[in-house]
């Protein structure tokens, strides 16, 4: 018993100097803010040792999002930063390992038949109507149920002028037997195989986003929209500026680690080899104060 006891003591106090170490080191003067962006966030911790490790992640971000937005005053970025809901956490934490997006084996892109002349400067869906609010996945790897939804979206809309916020969890539910699956990496061209075959999608309304694995509930009396068929865009920006020209959002796969700050402006920092976000492309222009093209994205 004296043994047990003594070896908790140590442990009791290691904890303690592990405590006063990383509180010695936070600035006091955030203490306002930080209470301020956990009442926003709506952030609970278990204890205070997690407290403590989730105010330093948030510091460290946070000096980091005011270095860049201070050289970004200073002209040397086109765009801002911003602390946000994920700024307490740890960079294994909000990137978890996903599988690569890729075009299926064998798959060959269907090239459009539109020439560079024809297409207009700028494209602006959101403006147009096309486009739902954006949406938090939450802690769920579904930003692939997320962007097929979304480009069904805006298909619907073009066809019917009728906006519906169509169902990521019926996507996540349902569409196993395609290859995708609830919080897991999948894919949205195995989402739209599932609504062709499914015929139909579900609202929103009518299935809810629940951010967990669940089973299929659909039923045909929940259908909102259809799909017959799709295709795949190839991979190249001219490709991709038609499709979005001429058909509407489209469903896009990005590296996900380039953006998690990013607040406004046109994005320029360079893009990772892996593909492994899903997000929507709504559209494109030119921003001529920073003589910059850039793509107009929906990000979940």
């Amino acid at each position: 018993m004296t043994s047990a006891w003594k070896g908790r003591t140590v442990g009791v106090w290691l904890l303690a100097v592990l405590c006063a170490s990383v509180w010695a080191e936070l600035d006091s003067r955030l203490d306002q803010q930080w209470e301020q962006w956990k009442t926003t966030h709506q952030k609970k911790y278990h204890n205070e040792v997690e407290e403590l490790g989730r105010r330093a992640l948030w510091e460290k971000n946070l000096n980091d999002v005011n270095h860049h937005n201070l050289e970004a005053s200073l002209g040397l970025h086109t765009y801002t930063l911003a602390v946000n809901h994920m700024s307490d956490l740890t960079e294994d934490e909000m990137f978890q390992p996903s599988a690569p997006m890729k075009i299926p084996e064998g798959v060959t892109p269907t090239p459009l038949n539109v020439t560079e002349v024809d297409l207009p400067a700028s494209v602006n869906w959101k403006e147009k109507g096309y486009v739902t609010s954006v949406k938090n996945q939450k802690s769920c790897q579904s930003c692939w149920a997320f962007s097929a939804a979304g480009a069904l979206e805006g298909l619907l809309f073009k066809k019917t002028g009728k906006l519906v916020s169509l169902s990521p969890q019926n996507l996540m539910d349902c569409s196993k037997p395609y290859g995708s699956y609830g919080c897991v990496p999948g894919r949205m061209d195995e989402a739209f195989l599932y609504v062709v075959n499914n015929d139909g999608i579900a609202s929103e309304a009518s299935y809810p986003y629940e951010a967990r694995n669940g089973d299929c509930r659909y039923k045909s009396n929940m259908r909102a929209a259809t799909c017959s068929s799709y295709n795949f865009v190839p991979t190249d920006e001219l490709s991709l500026q038609k499709a979005v020209a001429t058909i509407g959002p489209i469903s896009v796969g990005i590296d996900q680690r380039t953006i998690k700050h990013y607040k406004i402006g046109v994005f320029t920092k360079p893009c990772g080899k892996t593909v492994n976000h899903a997000v929507l492309v709504v559209g494109y222009g030119r921003d001529e104060a920073a003589n910059l093209d850039y793509w107009l994205i929906k990000n979940s």
